[in-house]
């Protein structure tokens, strides 16, 4: 990048690549100079991450908001709950991924298929062959980015870097092996086969249901930095299979507003109800964010303005008619407010250009 420029992304990309940020300096002298030409994948993949824990927390009371995307610890991390063990796991596995498929896309002179096994017997009736995408080659690059933001040595650290390290395991757990047959007249008497990246969207989900079962790790009173104290998280940390998510503290009560910790509380809040397509944890979104959290549902209804049965005349323009049409949503408001509105049912006139 060039000097004084900095990408505006929030958490791992604006630390890291802000010349003016201290770690960020501090990183890049203590690194090779040829890891800048990766410095573009990194934002993306950490990019991606961030769209991810949108997407997963969209109908949740936590919803994955701007401020939980701070990774460094600089200047006082604000909290060790499993949220913020999501988002370490998740970014972290946003860049692998991301520096692993532009490998595989020929963007780095220095990396290409992992084919260090091709010609070796993989089970019955397969070898091993084709070009695997090389995620050795983004987990190595990866972890030398984003652990790199980890300076400290107490338990709040060794949370984070093992939850780096989940986010590594989940993109390796879930690469798909593809294969291709091989045999007389179409026959498939052997198969060659690979190891390809799946879509993100397998990861993220994977990562999601790892924070369900994330496990609690009682260090945090009394846990230093002291010789003893080191030892004694390493020794914890250790036990725990790197694939889990793990944290420190119990998470705070996301249906109410906490303006020290940055919490709007549910609010206000969208929730679904009905649709064909919608899943159960969906469906369920109106109870979670309204109902669970002493709120009731507000029902509003409004006409939508949007182009439609656009047609190409020659030569050269697109014509397209206005159609109308009348959805309803659902917000989460509360009930004194609920009943002064007469019964929870709002009608008004939205025109919007979709």
């Amino acid at each position: 990048l060039p000097q004084g420029q900095h990408l505006e992304l929030p958490g791992l990309c604006s630390v890291l690549f802000d010349p003016s940020h201290p770690l960020s300096v501090a990183f890049f002298l203590s690194q090779d100079q040829a890891y800048l030409i990766y410095s573009s994948s990194v934002a993306a993949g950490a990019q991606s991450g961030i769209e991810e824990c949108k997407f997963q927390f969209a109908w949740d009371r936590w919803n994955c908001p701007e401020r939980a995307l701070q990774l460094s610890s600089h200047g006082g991390l604000r909290s060790a709950n499993r949220e913020t063990a999501f988002v370490h796991a998740i970014s972290s596995a946003g860049v692998m991924y991301t520096l692993t498929r532009n490998c595989s896309l020929g963007d780095f002179d220095n990396c290409g298929c992992d084919d260090s096994r091709n010609g070796q017997l993989g089970g019955q009736g397969w070898l091993w062959g084709g070009c695997s995408d090389n995620v050795g080659f983004g987990e190595a690059i990866s972890k030398q980015f984003v652990d790199a933001l980890e300076t400290g040595q107490d338990a709040r650290a060794a949370m984070n870097l093992h939850n780096n390290e989940a986010g590594r395991k989940a993109v390796k757990g879930t690469m798909k092996r593809t294969c291709k047959c091989h045999g007389v007249s179409g026959s498939c008497t052997t198969q060659t086969c690979w190891l390809q990246l799946p879509e993100f969207r397998e990861v993220g989900t994977y990562l999601k249901e790892r924070y369900h079962k994330a496990l609690k790790v009682d260090l945090l009173q009394g846990a230093g930095n002291s010789a003893a104290s080191r030892g004694a998280i390493a020794e914890t940390f250790s036990s725990i299979s790197k694939k889990e998510l793990v944290h420190l503290e119990d998470s705070p009560d996301y249906c109410l507003e906490n303006k020290t910790l940055g919490l709007l509380g549910t609010e206000g809040r969208e929730c679904l109800k009905r649709g064909k397509a919608l899943s159960k944890w969906e469906k369920r979104s109106c109870r979670r964010l309204c109902g669970d959290c002493g709120l009731a549902v507000e029902e509003r209804r409004a006409e939508m303005v949007s182009s439609c049965n656009c047609k190409f005349h020659w030569c050269c323009a697109v014509r397209c008619e206005q159609c109308r049409k009348r959805v309803t949503k659902y917000f989460c408001v509360r009930k004194d407010k609920r009943e002064r509105s007469g019964g929870g049912r709002a009608s008004r006139k939205l025109k919007r250009k979709l």
